[in-house]
């Protein structure tokens, strides 16, 4: 049986998409935009008394995110979502893991690590 917390925030940022302008219907998405990010991460823990307590962890997962808006440049949802596997890789190694982020709530992507099944 494997067991998960599964924390959620969202940040407000900036980015573009410098390739739409090949992609006829989507070419506004070249130019800087704002978007709220809404992040939802999944780690698996141990055992059944907050192994990682998931406001602990929810905060420190924040706290990755430290300017008034997030510096994206070019950076996709998949792009976001990677970044957050690697550092949970990094920091809570051989644990499955799973990160959703999407533009406002809507649209988004989902990165799960090799673990997460």
């Amino acid at each position: 049986m494997k067991k998960f917390i599964k924390v959620s925030f969202q940040k407000e940022g900036i980015h573009k998409w410098p390739d739409a302008k090949d992609v006829p219907g989507v070419e506004f998405l070249q130019y800087p935009h704002r978007h709220i990010f809404h992040f939802y991460v999944t780690l698996e823990v141990l055992h059944s008394n907050r192994e990682v307590e998931f406001i602990l962890f929810k905060r420190e997962l924040e706290a990755l995110y430290t300017e008034k808006f997030l510096k994206l440049d070019y950076q996709s949802c998949e792009m976001m979502a990677e970044g957050l596997i690697n550092y949970i890789e990094e920091c809570y190694p051989n644990r499955a893991a799973q990160v959703e982020v999407y533009e406002d709530n809507e649209n988004g992507a989902i990165v799960q690590n090799d673990l997460f099944n």
